[in-house]
């Protein structure tokens, strides 16, 4: 009776796509339990690019039950715009095998406007304008419209018009012009009748699946640094990205988590505005960029480049008390002479070996490199870590060691083979009939 949590250790786009992907061949059961259409999840079967936004990227294995988790707030228009694009890729049936918590929050285009004038004025943090943010905000101030409320037109018209009551001093504020609740009423009705049949309880859903014995993963969005209690404050989302949130947002007790693997890439990146201390402004720095393809999969923004951060990965492994990593992107390395690791900070007050994650923006605090030897081979090919080069090796050894975390899984590249096991999760539990 557990489940097993994969959750973003860095500032987000670690990868968490293929390696939720990968594990799904292992899960019955796949669970998105924070954050919205601000995450892209890039998946890659065979030859062709996938993103998915909303949807658990668990959708592209036949028979995988895939919950959209209470602690999500969704966008109704993006959610069936996904499905029927996804259809329409030949990922037939979906529908079928996708539950929406009746308890999760909807995004609407109230919600998207505020996002937008916001982002376009004094204060922007670089959101995905997605609407996310003030989604949140009704929820925490009770004035939030949950998609259980679909199943009841008179009653979402009347959640709706409350809402934007509260929201119409803002938005005139910001200069830009309130929606009626009939302009938004009308377009609800169509998506209503498409998503009131997935609607569930998704906290027993889930529940039921482990006490059954069901492999069940949890799938994070964004990653642990942006994470709005953990992370760089106040650049950061508006959810609980780190761990401790899938038990809150999939509606389970804690103790029915098993195993949590965070995943990092490599190197680290970031999108939008907030403290980087490891970033790289130069030939290093674009090498990472074009060679990891770095843009935001939601946006398609560049991102912004940088060396590991081992401090924060121990701040991450900590906060989440991470089991063990997977580490992806360690083929977009090849071809650099000399690699650095930040593995401290100077500060005005000495030198730590801790992440300052409040004093990032203070003048004098440091990042401190340490100097590895890189390698030219490609990794596409090898399958063991035996195979890989012995630079290669060290630069892993020196990752476990610092972080404190073993490394689970490995990704040489951007295809479900291109990865190599080192230790499975999952293995071991078999899913009941």
């Amino acid at each position: 009776m557990s489940a097993v949590v994969i959750v973003g250790a860095q500032w987000g786009d670690e990868g968490k796509g293929k390696v939720v992907d990968f594990c799904t061949e292992f899960a019955d059961v796949v669970v998105r339990y924070a954050g919205g259409p601000n995450a892209g999840h890039t998946l890659v079967v065979g030859d062709e690019k996938v993103i998915v936004r909303l949807i658990p990227s668990g959708i592209l294995r036949e028979g995988t039950r895939c919950v959209l988790g209470q602690g999500m707030v969704v966008d109704p228009s993006v959610l069936i715009g996904e499905i029927d694009t996804l259809e329409g890729r030949g990922y037939a049936g979906l529908a079928a095998r996708l539950t929406v918590s009746d308890r999760a929050h909807l995004i609407l285009p109230y919600h998207v406007l505020v996002d937008s004038l916001r982002e376009g004025g004094k204060g922007a943090i670089g959101t995905t304008k997605k609407g996310i943010g003030p989604a949140y905000e009704d929820k925490v101030r009770r004035t939030g419209v949950r998609a259980g409320d679909l199943r009841d037109l008179g009653r979402l018209r009347a959640r709706v018009e409350a809402a934007l009551e509260a929201w119409l001093p803002t938005i005139t504020h910001l200069g830009g012009r309130a929606p009626s609740a009939a302009e938004l009423m009308e377009p609800m009705v169509p998506l209503a009748e498409r998503i009131v049949p997935m609607l569930d309880n998704a906290s027993k859903l889930v529940d039921d699946a482990i006490r059954a014995g069901r492999r069940v993963m949890l799938e994070g969005a964004q990653g642990t640094l942006l994470d709005i209690d953990h992370g760089t404050y106040p650049f950061v989302t508006s959810s609980n990205a780190v761990a401790g949130g899938a038990a809150v947002g999939s509606g389970i007790g804690p103790n029915r988590i098993s195993t949590v693997l965070g995943i990092t890439k490599a190197y680290t990146t970031r999108v939008g505005a907030g403290p980087f201390p490891t970033e790289l402004d130069d030939r290093d720095g674009q090498h990472l960029r074009e060679v990891g393809a770095e843009f935001g999969s939601v946006t398609g923004r560049p991102r912004r480049t940088g060396w590991l951060d081992l401090p924060a990965l121990r701040y991450a492994a900590r906060v989440n008390g991470l089991d063990g990593l997977a580490l992806t992107k360690l083929d977009v390395l090849t071809g650099m002479d000399r690699l650095k690791v930040c593995v401290g900070y100077d500060t005005p007050a000495g030198r730590t070996s801790e992440f300052p994650i409040d004093l990032l923006d203070v003048p004098g605090v440091l990042p401190v490199y340490q100097e590895l030897a890189g390698w030219t081979e490609h990794l596409g090919e090898y399958r063991t870590l035996d195979e890989l080069p012995s630079t290669a090796r060290a630069y892993i050894r020196f990752l476990e060691e610092g972080a404190g975390v073993p490394v689970y899984f490995l990704s040489v590249g951007p295809r479900r083979r291109e990865t190599i096991v080192l230790h499975n999760p999952f293995v071991g539990r078999a899913a009941a009939p």
